[in-house]
C-alpha cells in the first residue's frame, strides 16, 4: 500500500503529518477508541460532530474488515483548528467496491461507476451488512461535511453534500474513503442518523465518565 502517494493525494503538503494506524479485527476497537479520543481531547470540537463522527467513523473501519476480503486496514486522521476541519481517510487493498456489492444478484449487473455511487444509498448492502455504513457518513456530510472522495478500482466520486461527480482516475487495488468535516456545526446526532440508532448514549456510555457527563450540563 502506498501511504506516502495518499499522503501527498489526499493531504498534500503540510507541517504535520496526520496520525496513522493500522487495524484488524483483534485491533478495531482500540484503534477506534484511539482515534475519537484524540479528538475528543480537542476543546474547539463541538460534541454534536464527535457523537455522530464516533458512530460512522466505526462503521466505516468494521466495513472493511467485513467487505473487503482483506485482514486489515488503514486509517489516518488531521485536525485543523485554524480551519475548523478534520480530516479522516480508511483506505484497504481488499476487493473494491464494486467486486463487493456485485456479489449481491440484486446489484449484479451494475458498473463500477454505478456501485460507487449507489453504495452510499441506504440499505444498499452485498449482503453481509445492513447498508447502513456509508449511508450514515453520506446523512453527517450532509450536515457538516466539506468534501467526501470515495476511490475504488478507476473511478473516483466526489461529493460536496449536495452534488455528486464520478471521475475516471489512476487504478486503486481496493477502497480509499477520504473525508472532511467542519468541527464547530451544532447539529443533532441521533437526528442526523434519522434516529435509527442512539449516537448520543453509545459516544457518551463509550467516552464520558460520571464527571463529564455532569460538567455538560
Amino acid at each position: 500500500m502506498n501511504i506516502d502517494g495518499l499522503l501527498k493525494q489526499y493531504f498534500g503538503e503540510c507541517d504535520s503529518l496526520p496520525i496513522i494506524e493500522m487495524f484488524d479485527s483483534e485491533s478495531i476497537h482500540s484503534v477506534y477508541k484511539d482515534i475519537v479520543n484524540v479528538l475528543k481531547m480537542q476543546p474547539d470540537i463541538e460534541l454534536s460532530i464527535l457523537q455522530t463522527l464516533s458512530y460512522c467513523f466505526y462503521e466505516i473501519l468494521d466495513n472493511v474488515l467485513t467487505h473487503s476480503m482483506k485482514p486489515c486496514g488503514t486509517v489516518m486522521l488531521k485536525y485543523s483548528p485554524e480551519e475548523a476541519k478534520i480530516q479522516i481517510m480508511v483506505v484497504d487493498d481488499g476487493i473494491g467496491i464494486h467486486r463487493s456489492l456485485t456479489e449481491n444478484e440484486m446489484y449484479r449487473n451494475m458498473s463500477e461507476a454505478e456501485a460507487l455511487v449507489q453504495c452510499m444509498r441506504d440499505k444498499v448492502t452485498d449482503g453481509k451488512g445492513m447498508g447502513f455504513g456509508l449511508y450514515s457518513t453520506a446523512c453527517l456530510m450532509r450536515q457538516a461535511g466539506i468534501i467526501l472522495k470515495l476511490h475504488s478500482g478507476n473511478h473516483l466520486l466526489v461529493w460536496d453534500g449536495e452534488k455528486e461527480q464520478i471521475k475516471d482516475t489512476d487504478f486503486w487495488q481496493g477502497t480509499v474513503i477520504y473525508f472532511e468535516l467542519y468541527s464547530d456545526k451544532e447539529i443533532n446526532p441521533n437526528e442526523v442518523l434519522e434516529n435509527r440508532t442512539d449516537a448520543v448514549s453509545e459516544f457518551n456510555e463509550e467516552f464520558l465518565d460520571t464527571e463529564d457527563i455532569d460538567n455538560l450540563w
